[in-house]
């Protein structure tokens, strides 16, 4: 069995720094954004209850609703994305 050195394990910290920390969740959000765009436009399939039938324009509306809101999340995510990785880190000045 190999054991790990103490050197290495005294360098490896235990929490990352905040920027990085929201950069990569902000990483996380755009890789899980396609599949909410799945699931958002598959959700008017279970509009479909016998007892109250669902226009098509209703439908229509929440589709193109969808797809026009998407590409907006996108870009508030790059627009974040991009501040985060351009502004300094006030913790890092002296």
């Amino acid at each position: 069995m190999v054991r790990p050195n103490r050197r290495s394990a005294e360098k490896i910290p235990l929490f990352v720094e905040r920027q990085t920390y929201r950069r990569r969740r902000l990483v996380d959000a755009a890789r899980a954004l396609p599949v909410l765009g799945v699931l958002l436009w598959l959700l008017p399939l279970l509009w479909a209850v016998p007892s109250e039938p669902t226009s098509a324009s209703t439908g229509l509306i929440y589709v193109f609703s969808v797809w026009l809101g998407l590409p907006v999340i996108v870009g508030v995510l790059i627009r974040a994305m991009h501040r985060r990785s351009d502004s300094p880190d006030p913790e890092d000045e002296p």
